[in-house]
């Protein structure tokens, strides 16, 4: 059985062949000057056109067009270093967000013809990333591994499995255990998108894989440095030839400005802070949040930060949210299309930054909404 990953080499060889590769240079820039290996250039590459003068407030300079064109300032290169690290993968790539790293990864190396299969719950960006792949698309119902089983029989050239760790709808785990079991069994590649439980979950915040024990069962990893890290952008983090075919082909990574460098270097303060108090501190909030929500009769099924509390019709749910914001708690209503048809909610989110007097408030409120209005849960 040939490895996953061969195609992948042979589309890079096919990229050199036409003299089509690209590789990204550290580099720094200085006025309207590009310094590369040493050798300091007049840089003609900078969409930086007015040049208006940097604010003295930071010394970091930015790239002002795509790395590759205007280089590869080495700060990149250290936090890429540290993500592909933290997900024990070989390589990592910054997008300028998540919603670009799922469209720009999935469009990249997924083919024509090859067989995807999609949870049913899967944010915004993936599904419109499958739809650009113009490949067989069935979509598994939610955490169904009975369903995910039976449609992966499907006859492809290869096969893909993606799924969220955390659902951002929902605040429930993928079923990763079995769902990398059927991926095993089909030689299918699974792209996993853990936005919502990157930095949160597992040990020293490495993610949903990691917290559920099948981290070395992923093949590609997409998230986020705007959720957990608090920072911007998205990553992804995979096989070192997955990384550079996303280099060569992937459309918004070549055709987007860089992140500003000032953006990186937040993210890179971030993720090299004392990430693990805070993160002790949120599972305390959680718990208590948890614990507190049981005790008022709102039964929430949910494991991680994201409490939904489905009240079904739009019109309450609006109204449900409305009472909440007069009584000093903003939780905004979610609907359709985010959610489907009569499954309105209120998507709680909660935060190591919340106090336990902040959460005993919150609860009370929530009680005195479920007692006023009719609620799912």
């Amino acid at each position: 059985m040939k490895h996953k990953f061969e195609y992948i080499n042979s589309e890079l060889n096919e990229i050199k062949k036409h003299n089509l590769y690209r590789k990204m240079y550290d580099s720094k820039i200085n006025d309207a000057y590009i310094t590369i290996n040493s050798k300091i250039l007049i840089n003609l590459c900078s969409n930086d056109y007015l040049g208006i003068t940097q604010p003295k407030t930071s010394n970091i300079q930015n790239q002002s067009s795509s790395r590759l064109v205007s280089g590869n300032d080495k700060s990149f290169r250290t936090l890429e270093k540290k993500l592909s690290k933290h997900k024990s993968q070989e390589s990592a790539l910054i997008f300028p967000t998540g919603y670009m790293t799922n469209i720009g990864v999935i469009s990249t190396i997924i083919g024509k013809n090859d067989l995807v299969l999609s949870d049913k719950l899967n944010h915004a960006s993936l599904i419109e990333a499958c739809k650009l792949t113009n490949t067989k698309l069935s979509i598994f119902n939610h955490n169904d591994t009975v369903d995910l089983a039976h449609k992966i029989k499907i006859k492809s050239k290869r096969k893909f499995i993606i799924t969220e760790g955390v659902f951002s709808m929902d605040g429930d785990f993928s079923n990763l255990d079995e769902i990398t079991e059927i991926a095993q069994k089909n030689n299918a590649v699974i792209i996993l998108d853990d936005a919502h439980g990157d930095f949160v979950m597992g040990r020293d915040g490495k993610g949903t894989a990691n917290h559920l024990g099948v981290s070395k069962k992923i093949d590609v990893y997409i998230s986020s440095l705007s959720k957990g890290l608090g920072s911007f952008g998205g990553y992804v983090a995979s096989k070192k030839n997955v990384v550079e075919l996303c280099i060569n082909k992937s459309k918004p990574f070549i055709y987007t400005s860089a992140l500003p460098g000032i953006l990186i270097s937040d993210a890179t303060k971030r993720f090299e802070s004392k990430r693990e108090r805070n993160r002790k501190k949120l599972w305390k909030n959680i718990k208590k949040f948890s614990n507190g929500l049981k005790k008022i009769g709102l039964n929430v099924d949910s494991d991680s930060q994201i409490f939904p509390i489905i009240i079904g019709n739009e019109k309450t749910t609006m109204e449900f949210g409305q009472y909440l914001f007069k009584n000093g708690i903003f939780a905004q209503p979610i609907r359709y299309p985010t959610v489907s048809r009569n499954h309105a909610r209120i998507r709680i989110s909660i935060t190591a930054r919340l106090t336990d007097e902040q959460i005993e408030k919150s609860l009370s409120v929530l009680e005195n909404a479920k007692n006023k209005f009719t609620v799912n849960n």
